[in-house]
């Protein structure tokens, strides 16, 4: 069961990344809370996108706010991510206005 919290608070920073790097060049999952297409690049429509990245929502929350860096959470095995494109670093952390 989704926690609705949580749910607020993925949709609400996944809102953010896609306002912050508009596009359809690659695919955030946060299951199974929401999934996004953000960047710039070539436009997916159809099957798996060329650019997948795929986190639980606690590590992807970490991310957006600033607890936790892009490589240390692919260190610790904690993002999946696939295509030329899946790499988030510039865009995180998010800030957020309170």
């Amino acid at each position: 069961m989704r926690d609705p919290v949580v749910l607020q608070e993925v949709k609400a920073t996944l809102a953010l990344l896609t306002e912050r790097s508009p596009g359809r060049a690659i695919e955030v999952r946060i299951p199974p809370y929401a999934a996004v297409q953000c960047g710039e690049g070539p436009t997916h429509t159809r099957g798996t996108p060329a650019n997948v990245i795929e986190m639980d929502a606690q590590t992807w929350l970490a991310l957006a706010h600033g607890e936790r860096t892009w490589a240390d959470a692919m260190a610790a095995g904690l993002i999946t991510a696939s295509g030329v494109r899946a790499d988030l670093t510039s865009l995180l952390p998010l800030r957020i206005a309170p």
